[in-house]
């Protein structure tokens, strides 16, 4: 594999990745609001109601926009899109919440969120894309720091949380989710290609929906109780924001920069969820933080420009 070191800034390039840190923003400050109902609401519940919330915003932007004909897409285009989100906001969010817990978010966050570097790989290998250095080293050190950051977030485990320790189901699990992460974001470039980003949002919205019927319906069924009134109403505004207007503008960056750079952006959520916990919780900036924020700050540009 020969690498190349230099690669074409663009002005497509620039607003694709501005369009996706936007969309990792409204998904950093859902997820705030999600962990503050955790206590009433599960995470079963969160993942169905968040993609539900995305379908009828879905399909009211695709009359508006597209047209409702633009939906009418070939069928292994369909058949691409629906796959990347089922295997990574389906079964790969699913098998990240068994995995933690099993090992904790300590363990199972760092190991899933190493998918951006896989998803490199699997565009260079797969895609024909070419090597670039620079992209493979921001991926690495964006890495770095979101799981730093994440883990300073994570610093205050709730009770239980310390009787967690590794086995092997567990941690195969956290890297089933970084495998299943990357292959639905570079599947997702494959399928968005040609097709207008709000109809390709509309067929991944609406696969994730259905897919997560029968899995609602089964954890109601084995005891999951219900989410309280509050907390429902809660998560479906985040989940507005933080799914539906934040899904079209994920999928809207894949069309514009590629799987590798978008899966590196989507990772910097909590670097956004930093403003609400310092400025609203009054959380104090460590020096691990601040190093977080650095690294994941120069990883993200050494991906996009390419310096």
């Amino acid at each position: 594999m020969n690498f190349e070191t230099d690669m074409q800034v663009t002005p497509e390039l620039l607003v694709g990745s501005l369009i996706g840190l936007l969309g990792s923003a409204l998904y950093g400050f859902s997820v705030v609001v999600y962990r503050s109902q955790a206590h009433e609401i599960r995470p079963i519940a969160v993942s169905s109601i968040k993609m539900w919330v995305a379908l009828p915003f879905m399909a009211v932007m695709v009359i508006l926009l597209p047209g409702i004909d633009s939906i009418f897409l070939p069928l292994t285009t369909v058949v691409i899109l629906g796959i990347s989100v089922t295997l990574g906001a389906v079964i790969g969010d699913t098998i990240y919440l068994w995995s933690q817990e099993r090992i904790g978010v300590s363990y199972a966050f760092p190991i899933s969120m190493s998918f951006p570097i896989i998803t490199y790989f699997l565009t260079v290998i797969f895609l024909g894309e070419p090597p670039i250095l620079s992209r493979l080293a921001g991926a690495i050190i964006a890495v770095i720091g979101v799981v730093l950051l994440s883990n300073e977030q994570n610093n205050h485990p709730e009770e239980g949380d310390n009787h967690h320790r590794l086995d092997l189901w567990g941690i195969f699990g956290a890297i089933m989710t970084a495998i299943l992460y990357a292959v639905g974001t570079t599947l997702l470039q494959v399928g968005i290609e040609g097709v207008d980003p709000v109809s390709g949002s509309f067929v991944r919205v609406f696969f994730g929906s259905i897919a997560f019927i029968p899995m609602f319906a089964i954890a109601s069924s084995q005891g999951m109780k219900l989410p309280t009134r509050k907390a429902a109403i809660r998560v479906i505004i985040a989940g507005f924001f933080g799914m539906a207007v934040g899904s079209l503008l994920y999928v809207t960056a894949v069309a514009s920069v590629g799987a590798t750079i978008m899966s590196v952006i989507s990772s910097t959520a909590p670097l956004f969820a930093i403003p609400v916990s310092v400025f609203f919780l009054k959380e104090k900036l460590t020096r691990i933080t601040v190093i977080g924020i650095f690294a994941t700050l120069v990883g993200v540009i050494l991906v996009v420009v390419g310096l």
